[in-house]
C-alpha cells in the first residue's frame, strides 16, 4: 500500500513539472502585463523585431523561418506591457483591412514575412506567412499588396513544406 501511495506521488510530481514546463509563451507573457520592458526581457530575451504602436512599441519574437508563432509583446508609452499575444492566427489576419492596410501596417502588426515573392503580370508583392489555419492546418497566409504598398488581397493555402508527397532530403 505504501508503495502505492508513492508512486502516486511520484506520477503528480512528475506531471505537474512536466505541465510548468510545457507552459505556452502566451501564458507566460500574459502573467507579466503591467510589467516593465527590462522584466519582459529578462522572460523572453531581446526582441527580434520592434515596431512603433499607438504611442507605444510592438516587439515581436518571430519563430520563422519554419516555425508558425510570431508572439507580440505590446508596450504602452510609459514602457509598461499592455498584452501579448501569438500573432499569426486565423483571427488576427482577419483584422487586415483590404483597401485600406499598407505594408508598414501588416509589418507591425505580423512582423517580417518568411517569403516574398512578385507576380509581374498581376503587378503584385506576395509576403507570406507560415501559420496554423484555425489552430490546425498548416497553412501560409498571403498579403498582395498593388505598387503603392496598399493591401489588396490575402490567400490562405497549404504549407508545402507540410505537405506529404514532398520529396525529403532526410529520411528517418
Amino acid at each position: 500500500m505504501r508503495a502505492m501511495r508513492w508512486l502516486t506521488v511520484a506520477i503528480v510530481v512528475a506531471a505537474t513539472a512536466g505541465c510548468a514546463a510545457l507552459e505556452s509563451p502566451v501564458t507566460k507573457g500574459q502573467r507579466l502585463v503591467g510589467a516593465d520592458e527590462p522584466a519582459v526581457q529578462a522572460q523572453f530575451g531581446p526582441p527580434r523585431e520592434t515596431y512603433p504602436l499607438d504611442g507605444g512599441t510592438r516587439w515581436l519574437y518571430p519563430t520563422k523561418p519554419y516555425g508558425q508563432f510570431t508572439y507580440a509583446a505590446d508596450f504602452d508609452a510609459s514602457g509598461k506591457l499592455v498584452a501579448f499575444k501569438q500573432v499569426l492566427s486565423s483571427l488576427e489576419f482577419a483584422q487586415a483591412k483590404i483597401g485600406v492596410w499598407t505594408r508598414d501596417d501588416v509589418l507591425r502588426h505580423f512582423g517580417q514575412p518568411v517569403e516574398t515573392a512578385y507576380f509581374p503580370r498581376m503587378d503584385r508583392l506576395v509576403w507570406s506567412y507560415r501559420f496554423k489555419a484555425d489552430d490546425v492546418w498548416p497553412s501560409l497566409m498571403h498579403f498582395y499588396f498593388d505598387p503603392a504598398g496598399v493591401l489588396q488581397l490575402t490567400q490562405i493555402t497549404p504549407d508545402p513544406l507540410y505537405d506529404p508527397d514532398r520529396p525529403r532530403l532526410f529520411r528517418r
